[in-house]
């Protein structure tokens, strides 16, 4: 009989998506084949504590999270050595993981169905490197490229994949922005944009003066660069997902339809009620903007270095020009959620797609555990790592 592989789904967070991703984890969860894998689960309370396998799965069950992470504070040591030059969230973090290291011993690889600032910026991606362990996604690096829209776009314009103008401000700069300047630049219909932050949180339509000053006072609450960028008037919002390592494949198209009253899909749209949006499984689009958008994607994908998976979003005008708007490192599972559904209609079943993306995972954790991290001349060899090896 073939030994099942130990998988960890990670899910929860400290971001603004905490809830989406504990909808996302359950669906995984379901999806999983307990045949073929035994599943622990790891949850990130809000306030950033990392919960074991027996309290995550309390609240997976519907237990009240707040009473139930109120206990696990009581169960843990208090008497840390480090409690005097460490802040209690610190000292909580550094107790948990070493709980969880040895709790995952055995484990094959980590799902993490976390979203948002902290999680899918490359921050956990860290912890999973420094615990040696696989997992599903892309690595530090793309995925802290791919959460920063500043970044991506520098990145893919490197690579010459079209998006749209914009400009970056600050707490330092916002003086030298005005509206008046904004208009100059990029026109009367903008959008401002947190350049770290997920899911629509802290984006605002603007077409005013007055909108542009309340818009950059709530994005700043969410981080301290924001974008600023061009508009384009009524477009079309068109996803695609993206599977794969060194040789990604795309699935189809996807198109999502807003209540013309509404300015975007936005954050109640994706996760909270989508009720009024229509999606269209697949698109129906001539087949040249079908390939040029396929392209556009399977090359921002390379070009940021991203692994695994990603929803990349497009925005088409009334000319059929399409503009790349960000990549998704670690889309949503929801029932609601895009990138699932886009690989049903394209034929690969939920069940299928998370057996895949396991599999790529493990491939690129042995793929990167050849990489040689300690310099030796050819033909040479320390005594000191020679030693240590044979020890």
């Amino acid at each position: 009989m073939t030994k099942k592989l130990h998988i960890a789904l990670l899910f929860g967070g400290n971001s603004s998506e905490h809830d989406v991703s504990k909808r996302s984890a359950h669906n995984i969860y379901d999806a999983l084949d307990k045949e073929k894998y035994d599943v622990s689960l790891f949850m990130f309370t809000k306030d950033g504590i990392l919960l074991g396998n027996e309290d995550s799965q309390k609240i997976f069950d519907g237990e009240p999270e707040d009473q139930v992470v109120a206990e696990a504070y009581q169960k843990m040591d208090m008497s840390s050595p480090l409690a005097p030059i460490i802040n209690k969230k610190g000292r909580y973090i550094l107790q948990t993981a070493g709980l969880i290291k040895r709790e995952l011993t055995e484990l094959h690889l980590v799902i993490p169905m976390v979203h948002g600032k902290g999680t899918e910026d490359g921050t956990i991606q860290g912890l999973f490197k420094l615990l040696n362990k696989p997992y599903v996604g892309s690595n530090i690096a793309a995925s802290a490229m791919s959460f920063d829209k500043d970044l991506t776009k520098k990145i893919i314009s490197q690579a010459g994949i079209r998006n749209t103008p914009y400009v970056v401000v600050t707490p330092e700069n916002r003086a030298d922005y005005s509206w008046g300047r904004i208009e100059e630049k990029l026109g009367n219909l903008t959008f401002v944009k947190p350049a770290k932050q997920g899911s629509s949180v802290g984006i605002h339509r603007v077409t005013n003066a007055e909108e542009y000053e309340k818009a950059l006072d709530d994005a700043f609450k969410y981080d301290y660069k924001i974008l600023v960028e061009q508009g384009i008037a009524n477009p079309q919002e068109i996803e695609i997902s993206i599977l794969g390592n060194e040789h990604p494949i795309a699935s189809k198209l996807g198109a999502v339809r807003v209540p013309k009253d509404d300015p975007f899909y936005d954050y109640e749209n994706k996760f909270v009620d989508a009720s009024g949006v229509v999606f269209e499984l697949p698109v129906k689009l001539p087949q040249y903007l079908v390939d040029e958008i396929t392209d556009m994607a399977l090359k921002a994908y390379k070009a940021l270095g991203m692994k695994g998976m990603a929803r990349i979003d497009f925005l088409v005008d009334s000319n059929n020009v399409p503009y790349l708007g960000e990549p998704n490192t670690l889309p949503g599972f929801t029932n609601i959620s895009l990138y699932p559904q886009m690989w049903e209609v394209s034929g690969i079943s939920y069940s299928d797609l998370i057996d895949r993306l396991i599999q790529l995972g493990l491939q690129e954790f042995e793929r990167n555990s050849k990489i040689k991290y300690d310099f030796r001349k050819l033909g040479t060899e320390r005594v000191g790592q020679k030693k240590y090896n044979e020890d």
